[in-house]
């Protein structure tokens, strides 16, 4: 099995891929950070209640934005099985089939959405990441990430705006039936998510419109399924994606090893 790890900023993905599917995905909070002993006592009593054993892991990839858990995640790894993992970074990229510019600048999720979708869709495609940033990566057919464009994403931007006001209250994120708010919680739901609607059919639309071409729409992240107004403009939601491109980044160096 694969044990694939997709450190983000809001939160630590465990997925494990028993070679045909992902059977189990499981979700740890990334602030604060925790010690190597709370992962893997989080990961084995995850294994214990899916009836699977750790012994049945023999590879492990790793994804991280977090660069202050990178030696916590590799140490707590190591008790796992006897093998080094793969981490995602500008060391492998040139054994993948897909290329960027800015290897040290681009977000190892990225990179792994960019190599899911080349890998699964073989067409000029953007795809959209709900996450704690939102973000449009632009791959072409040939597997070259043309660019990526990235936004606050809705938890952070209502966050921001509750935060940094005295008087506003806490907003569930939810997207009203109408798009004038009439309360205060209605007014930011309004202003935020139907805004975020707008954003995001204005930025694939200037995007195909400087491309000049229609592409392939592809949505993920665990936030995507709030704004459903947007799904006609998606091609596919898929939410297994930054794991998917995890999966392939590992067959790829593999195979090359």
């Amino acid at each position: 099995m694969l044990l694939a790890i997709d450190a983000g900023n809001t939160n630590i993905v465990f997925g494990i891929h028993d070679g045909n599917s992902w059977i189990q995905e499981w979700r740890f909070d990334t602030i604060p950070v925790k010690n190597q002993i709370e992962y893997e006592m989080f990961l084995r009593l995850n294994f214990l209640e899916a009836n699977l054993k750790l012994d049945d892991v023999n590879h492990i990839i790793i994804s991280s934005v977090v660069p202050q858990l990178n030696d916590i995640l590799s140490e707590f790894t190591r008790s796992l099985i006897d093998k080094e993992p793969i981490f995602v970074g500008p060391k492998i990229y040139d054994l993948l089939p897909i290329q960027t510019h800015n290897p040290h600048e681009i977000g190892t999720d990225l990179i792994a959405n960019a190599m899911a979708g080349h890998m699964l869709y073989k067409e000029d495609i953007i795809i959209v990441d709900f996450g704690t940033a939102l973000t449009f990566t632009v791959v072409e057919s040939s597997g070259n990430i043309r660019g990526v464009n990235i936004a606050p994403g809705l938890k952070t931007a209502i966050a921001s705006l509750v935060g940094s006001t005295a008087q506003l209250p806490d907003v569930p994120l939810e997207l009203p039936d109408s798009v004038i708010g009439t309360s205060t919680i209605t007014a930011i739901q309004n202003g935020v998510l139907w805004g975020y609607v707008s954003m995001v059919e204005g930025m694939l639309d200037r995007i195909q419109t400087e491309l000049n071409k229609k592409l392939k729409v592809v949505a993920t992240g665990g936030l995507s399924s709030i704004l459903h107004p947007l799904h006609g403009r998606f091609d596919q939601v898929n939410r297994h994606l930054t794991l998917e491109g995890l999966r392939f980044i590992h067959e790829a160096v593999i195979s090359k090893a």
